[in-house]
């Protein structure tokens, strides 16, 4: 079974997203989406996400880093199973919508990590 198979998002907290985005659009050219965030497209099909979220955020809970990575994988539930049964602190929520398939584990340092299974062709 596949695992990783690449890197869909980076998030982290910022005391002001909208001014740090504002400051990435002008400085470094990031395309700012209404979402407050970039999709970066890839020469293929798929995208890697980097967005800002408001310093007082509870999305990366329990972790109390100020950010969270999150992984492309190929199926989801699988990869949750086996990290399970590994040993793996990995949360009970699995959240599925239009925009894909998501999951979460902790690493051994604290970090939440995010685990994407992207939909069909995306």
């Amino acid at each position: 079974m596949k695992r990783v198979t690449g890197i869909g998002g980076v998030f982290f907290k910022s005391p002001d997203p909208k001014r740090l985005t504002e400051w990435y659009r002008v400085h470094l050219g990031f395309d700012v989406s209404e979402w407050g965030g970039v999709a970066f497209r890839w020469s293929g099909t798929g995208t890697t996400a980097w967005s800002p979220f408001k310093q007082d955020t509870d999305y990366f809970a329990p972790s109390t880093a100020p950010f969270m990575f999150n992984y492309r994988v190929d199926d989801l539930h699988a990869l949750l199973a086996a990290l399970r049964a590994e040993g793996c602190q990995v949360e009970d929520k699995v959240d599925e919508s239009e925009y894909g398939k998501f999951g979460w584990v902790i690493d051994p340092d604290g970090n939440k990590v995010e685990l994407w299974e992207p939909p069909e062709g995306k």
